[in-house]
């Protein structure tokens, strides 16, 4: 028994739909309605983050792109930072950092990503938003319109609506492209048909994914086609925070005319608000599912019903199970095991990417010992090693280098004639001979610097440390 107002509420009964729920297979279109609100606008704040990914392609920086993943030069350039094959240890450790932030907010606030920011629920957002305006924003609008005969006035809309569609996913098609080659050029390409094929396919697939995917499929790609849907469940515990059904506030349901008061009920007046604006079309009522994105529109749904029936907020809110069911405090996140290893290997994985950035040099240069033979005793006896030096050039411009070396009194390199050039991110291996006579030949491993002055730009001059081998 519960206690509600002063009066007992018999509870037994309250779950038993919870099993009831079913999963909408394709079988019906859900139509959503779309209300203001606090967390509508909470969507539209993080929906909004996608604007880079549509305007990041045009910036310009230094005349060149600022963003530009340079595949064909295999190269990331960032602004003035240039990132090489080399340094493919940093986008891991940034894939890492955003898998990893993905399970800690999962853990601590359920699907967040999937209900403010995964691409397949924007998009479906705009698409729907499109068609609830032109062809009605609620189930029934919507099959009147669907139902009724075709007229001039109905072919407009509906062209309308197709063509908005195939606009955005052209759209996004071209901007995808655009990260990887210059933005300006690919729009030339396009509009003369001189693309490469490689854009071509981009363009094709992007345009038929996102126009089939956000414009027909919808939520059945959330619960048919992505794998994180599946794997929400193992990421919850009692203490992560859902919105959420309060059942023993809400039962036993009942129709509440406004200002009325009825103490022989909940808080619920069973209106199905909370399912019409439901993206994916489930009740929340019947308990956390499969189909929940974490959105809170019902909230925000919910929240209007309670003002206009003179009711507190809250009957469906964020809450964990265990303030639900046990009326108990959610553990503080610092006390959760889960949240601290997360927070420790998301803190390990930015430090690398910072240690990465801030230790990126223009130049990366290179030596390594030849170790067959490891060294020749040439006929004077003198003692000859070999090495193969690698000068990577990391900057815009070529770069001139020439080679010495030190730390072993009489080492001798030879002679390479005119300076080494290096091009713009390419890597220039050569052969380089070093003698030292057989006197100074104190060990039979004796630490040797090479090191590369780049002409013109000292700044860009590199040192690396290697061993001159001799006999026992």
């Amino acid at each position: 028994m519960s206690q509600q107002q002063g009066v007992p509420i018999d509870v037994s009964g309250i779950y038993k739909d919870v099993s009831d729920w079913d999963v909408n297979a394709g079988g019906n279109k859900v139509v959503a309605k779309r209300l203001g609100g606090r967390f509508r606008m909470l969507k539209w704040y993080g929906m909004s983050v996608w604007l880079i990914f549509f305007l990041g392609p045009y910036l310009r920086w230094n005349g060149e792109q600022a963003v530009l993943f340079d595949i064909p030069n295999r190269q990331f350039n960032l602004f003035n930072i240039t990132i090489y094959p080399q340094d493919i240890w940093m986008l891991s450790l940034t894939l890492l950092f955003f898998a990893i932030l993905l399970a800690a907010v999962t853990s601590i606030a359920g699907r967040v990503f999937c209900g403010y920011f995964c691409f397949q629920t924007v998009w479906t957002d705009i698409y729907t938003f499109i068609e609830t305006r032109l062809e009605g924003d609620t189930p029934p609008k919507a099959m009147k319109f669907r139902q009724s005969p075709l007229t001039i006035n109905k072919a407009v809309r509906i062209t309308t609506k197709h063509t908005l569609w195939l606009v955005i996913a052209l759209l996004t098609g071209v901007s995808f492209a655009a990260w990887f080659t210059d933005a300006y050029q690919l729009w030339h390409d396009y509009f003369t048909l001189q693309a490469s094929t490689a854009a071509w396919i981009v363009l094709g697939m992007f345009t038929a994914g996102t126009y089939i995917f956000a414009g027909f499929m919808r939520e059945q790609v959330c619960f048919w086609l992505c794998p994180y849907a599946r794997l929400q469940g193992v990421m919850y515990d009692q203490d992560t925070v859902l919105p959420a059904y309060d059942a023993e506030r809400g039962e036993p349901r009942g129709k509440l005319k406004r200002g009325a008061v009825d103490e022989s009920k909940g808080s619920c007046i069973d209106c199905r608000m909370c399912v019409a604006v439901c993206p994916t079309g489930i009740d929340i009522r019947k308990g956390q599912q499969e189909g929940c994105i974490t959105c809170g529109m019902c909230i925000d749904a919910c929240d209007s019903i309670m003002d206009k029936t003179n009711q507190p907020r809250g009957l469906i809110r964020y809450a964990s199970y265990k303030e639900l069911h046990h009326n108990g405090k959610s553990v503080p996140l610092y006390l959760r095991p889960r949240v601290v290893i997360y927070s420790l290997i998301l803190l390990m994985a930015l430090g690398g990417v910072i240690y990465g950035f801030a230790s990126l040099s223009p130049t990366e240069f290179k030596v390594t010992h030849n170790r067959q033979p490891l060294y020749v005793t040439l006929s004077d006896g003198s003692i000859q090693n070999r090495y193969t030096l690698k000068m990577l050039n990391k900057t815009k411009e070529m770069i001139s280098v020439r080679y010495q070396v030190a730390g072993v009194d009489g080492a001798k390199l030879q002679e390479f004639g005119e300076p080494v050039r290096v091009a713009p991110g390419h890597v220039v291996p050569i052969q380089a001979l070093v003698r030292v006579p057989s006197e100074q030949v104190t060990a039979p491993a004796m630490p040797l610097y090479f090191e590369a002055e780049v002409i013109d730009n000292p700044a860009l001059n590199s040192r690396y440390e290697t061993v001159f081998m001799g006999p026992q």
